[in-house]
């Protein structure tokens, strides 16, 4: 079996970047049984493509996805478009035999993820999709703490994903297009926080209830040139505008299956927040709380102290010595990781997997993103009708 893993990017923007870079730094960092090779980059501008080819270090260069997907020199496809273009680039991909890495959430609608996850289920390639913040260390040891029964019977689960950048002045990109994005914070961002919930606890979502989805800001000025991302605006005509067609505020209620009940928040309108991807797990044996702005801590309580020490610990998971997931790949304790780093990770543990290695955590395919999906579903089923919605409605 070959040691290289042929690698073809579809994208060149924001997640475009963060891929590349991890393609890049993985076997750096990581003794990998694959190697990813940056083999071809593949987007719709041939000068631009070509320019980040060359900062990145892409082999190759492509404005044609079909001829770079069906290369018998191709490993691996890793999607980085719109939400809207996942189906059709993954599921040529694998047809072709490839094996695929998608960006969240799957897809744009229920019914594109469906159709995902059944040629996935029919093809000989295996399936990842980039939920990066499972890869965070701090993240990842909530995940082992749970599952050792350190947080014993779960009670209840706190999630909410709050950044400010999508404010009036923020012009008419594909994040705020339904027919494109989708979904607006809730499939940007809740999902995100719900693949979190699921990861950390083992559990899974029964019913939604309570769903809210509400568009602030409803009509945008319209960007000159096509694309846009939340690191890059563009520019903006003065005097057309369009309407936004996502939701701006995301809120609903879930049960799980385990009897936990749990909250979810996201909006791209919360003034003062950046980044606060945030998530508090409740048991009665102890409890965990993480926030992506302090990525590099955990805070843990253990209810089976002596209740004359029981308290928060903030625990500094850069800790290879002490066991701390990926930490050991990387540099001395508290010499911390960055957004980056969990984009590293999952590439890593991608490369471990098709070698024939368990990765660090379990990988999401699309079976398991596809879960994700019918929440997304069920959350805007609720909003639109104003009921509760078991999930054994969303096929």
């Amino acid at each position: 079996m070959s040691t290289h893993l042929n690698v073809a990017l579809i994208g060149t923007r924001f997640m475009g970047r963060a891929h590349s870079n991890a393609w890049l730094s993985a076997p750096r960092f990581f003794d990998l049984p694959l190697n990813p090779a940056m083999h071809t980059l593949v987007a719709r501008d041939a000068e631009n493509t070509k320019a980040f080819g060359d900062r990145w270090g892409w082999a190759n260069i492509s404005t044609d996805a079909n001829a770079t997907i069906t290369s018998d020199e191709i490993d691996l496809v890793d999607v980085t478009t719109p939400n809207n273009a996942h189906k059709d680039l993954s599921i040529a991909a694998l047809e072709a035999g490839k094996h695929v890495a998608c960006e969240k959430p799957l897809a744009a609608t229920i019914d594109d993820a469906r159709e995902m996850l059944k040629a996935a289920e029919a093809a000989s390639g295996q399936t990842f999709v980039w939920y990066n913040y499972r890869r965070c260390p701090a993240v990842a040891l909530a995940h082992q703490l749970c599952k050792a029964g350190r947080l014993g019977r779960i009670y209840q689960i706190r999630g909410c994903y709050l950044q400010d950048w999508a404010g009036p002045d923020t012009p008419l990109m594909w994040r705020f297009q339904g027919d494109v994005a989708g979904s607006g914070s809730l499939g940007d961002l809740c999902a995100h926080t719900i693949d979190t919930a699921r990861f950390i606890t083992g559990d899974e979502v029964t019913e939604v209830t309570g769903g809210i989805l509400e568009t602030v800001i409803k009509e945008r000025k319209i960007l000159e040139g096509a694309g846009g991302d939340i690191s890059g605006h563009g520019a903006a005509t003065a005097a057309k505008t369009g309407p936004s067609t996502v939701d701006d505020i995301c809120l609903f209620l879930a049960r799980m299956e385990s009897g936990a009940l749990a909250t979810f928040e996201a909006t791209r309108l919360s003034t003062g927040y950046k980044n606060a991807n945030r998530l508090e797990i409740h048991g009665d044996k102890g409890a965990v709380r993480f926030n992506f702005e302090r990525m590099n801590e955990l805070d843990f309580y253990d209810a089976t102290a002596d209740a004359a020490v029981q308290g928060w610990s903030t625990i500094n998971v850069t800790s290879g010595n002490s066991g701390h997931p990926y930490a050991g790949n990387y540099w001395p304790d508290a010499h911390i990781l960055g957004y980056e780093h969990s984009f590293v990770n999952e590439a890593a543990d991608i490369c471990m997997a098709l070698g024939g290695q368990d990765p660090v955590v379990p990988l999401p395919d699309f079976a398991d993103a596809f879960k994700v999906q019918r929440v997304l579903e069920a959350v805007t089923q609720s909003a639109n009708n104003g009921c509760a919605v078991p999930m054994s409605q969303i096929a």
